[in-house]
């Protein structure tokens, strides 16, 4: 009987990482996973090895670290870093390390229509697919649009101001929920019949954030208002009120791109490899609530 081949998880005690596990224990044995964690004794990581899973260190920023983590690795997720400004080194560092260990396959999630998207996060993921194909190693590219999560989290300050700030006019934002996207990277990951292949993953249905607001303004019983401003307005309000100058650049450039349709896209990828529709943007909503 063919061995099942050990498919590795970076960034494994992150939001998608966790997720990612998780669909994959759905349908095979934990003994063909391996986490990639930068602190073993965190709680998240605990957890994943109470599953009987595999945990090894794997710090993007150490490069000695990743060599014993991906030995004997066939298909490797390198879920993108969380650290803006040094992705670039950092995943470079994986896919060194991943070439030298004779891994067989990275799927890496970028960002949706990396190679036209005017947002400023796109940059790093450009340099990240560039090496990619430099690399030799077979690739898959999963390009993640937006998770729906990323707009819960203003939702509370929002509501506290009586107001929800932004400057992304009447671009349509094609969300879905994280799981979704962690289902897509699992089914890549387990199949391992889509090297070459490029998907542009996002939601089914499409909404402004204006729309996006009206929805929390139903849900919460609260009257909330959407403010669109110019993107420098927008970023100098943030600033205003204590938010630091990298993240309040990322928001209002994001804003100003999404205007120009860069987290719009409907082919339908995303669904057709999750197999059944995505989950609506209000569904999330109201979990939140």
């Amino acid at each position: 009987m063919p061995t099942a081949p050990t498919l590795f998880v970076s960034a494994a005690t992150g939001h998608l990482g966790g997720l990612v596990i998780d669909a994959l224990l759905e349908t095979l044995p934990a003994s063909a996973i391996v986490a990639g964690v930068r602190d073993p004794a965190k709680e998240a990581a605990v957890a994943i090895r109470n599953k009987g899973v595999e945990v090894r260190v794997a710090d993007y920023a150490r490069p000695e670290t990743l060599a014993s983590a991906l030995a004997g690795v066939d298909r490797l997720l390198l879920i993108s870093g969380s650290e803006i400004g040094q992705r670039t080194a950092q995943h470079r560092n994986v896919i060194a390390s991943a070439k030298d260990a004779g891994v067989g396959q990275i799927a890496y999630t970028s960002i949706l229509h990396a190679d036209t998207s005017p947002l400023f996060l796109a940059e790093e993921h450009r340099d990240t697919e560039s090496a990619l194909k430099a690399s030799g190693i077979p690739f898959v590219l999963l390009r993640n649009g937006w998770y729906t999560e990323v707009y819960t989290w203003r939702i509370a300050p929002a509501l506290r101001h009586g107001v929800f700030l932004g400057a992304s006019g009447a671009g349509r934002i094609s969300s879905a929920a994280r799981a979704d996207y962690a289902r897509a990277a699992a089914v890549v990951l387990a199949s391992g019949d889509h090297t070459g292949r490029t998907y542009e993953l996002a939601g089914d249905a499409s909404y402004t954030l204006a729309e996006f607001v009206a929805a929390v303004a139903e849900a919460s019983g609260k009257p909330l208002p959407y403010r669109n401003m110019d993107p420098d307005a927008y970023r100098t309000a943030l600033l205003g009120v204590g938010v630091p100058e990298l993240f309040a650049t990322i928001l209002s450039d994001t804003d100003a791109g999404v205007a120009k349709g860069a987290l719009f896209d409907d082919g339908g990828d995303l669904a057709r490899l999750i197999g059944q529709p995505t989950t609506p943007f209000r569904a999330t909503l109201a979990e939140f609530f």
